[in-house]
């Protein structure tokens, strides 16, 4: 797997990389936007992106318009910025996923692994043990027997499998599930994460609560 890394910053590029080859994965390095967008267009087969957003020449916020008129990449988006509406702005224009500095460089690795697998499944069913969730058809069976869930619930537990061990905020599952003009709180994943649990019956813990940030799915 190919990975490209583009932060002016040599130090986090080093970091980054040592972790990425120590995966097996072939690391590319960009100092701007400008020397990505180079790159692109000669390499066509890389399989992410970690882009920074302050850089000069091109800043990424400009380097992702670029891309995303061109490539179907996923982008991961590397920045100082915590502010809500950066990342707002960020998912808005296409990034798959948006890490704060200062990062885990562990953390980053595995969320590189998410966005790359989420991109290239082919499979069209997702099984553990006795849980199936068959992608084409929206369904879910637990020891064939079908659940029901509603529309929300489904798109919450596929977006949790797709990202299983990763600790998903409440605020990210109402930006992926209910959208950016969505006007609630958080007790509306707390319901609908109580909803989908009770649904799953005997597989109810795989969806854990991480205090103080929201839930993960973790396969027992």
């Amino acid at each position: 797997m190919k990975v490209l890394i583009v932060d002016d910053e040599k130090g986090i590029r080093e970091v980054i990389k040592e972790y990425s080859v120590s995966e097996g994965y072939e690391v590319l390095e960009a100092e701007n936007g400008l020397e990505a967008l180079q790159i692109l267009e000669q390499k066509s087969d890389i399989d992410v992106i970690v882009l920074d957003i302050m850089m000069p020449k091109m800043d990424g916020y400009t380097a992702l318009k670029s891309i995303r008129k061109i490539y179907d990449i996923p982008v991961i988006m590397l920045s100082a910025r915590a502010d809500e509406f950066d990342k707002l702005q960020s998912f808005d224009m296409g990034v798959d996923d948006y890490v704060t500095k200062p990062f885990s460089p562990r953390e980053l690795i595995a969320r590189i692994k998410v966005v790359t697998n989420r991109n290239k499944v082919t499979n069209d069913e997702y099984v553990y043990k006795n849980l199936r969730i068959n992608y084409l058809g929206h369904t879910v069976h637990i020891n064939n027997k079908e659940i029901k869930l509603t529309p929300k619930e489904y798109e919450m537990l596929v977006y949790f499998v797709q990202n299983k061990g990763i600790a998903l905020s409440r605020e990210a599952l109402l930006n992926k599930i209910w959208g950016y003009d969505f006007f609630g709180d958080d007790r509306t994943i707390d319901t609908h994460i109580k909803m989908l649990r009770n649904s799953m019956g005997e597989y109810r813990d795989l969806i854990t609560t991480v205090r103080g940030i929201g839930y993960r799915y973790e396969e027992k």
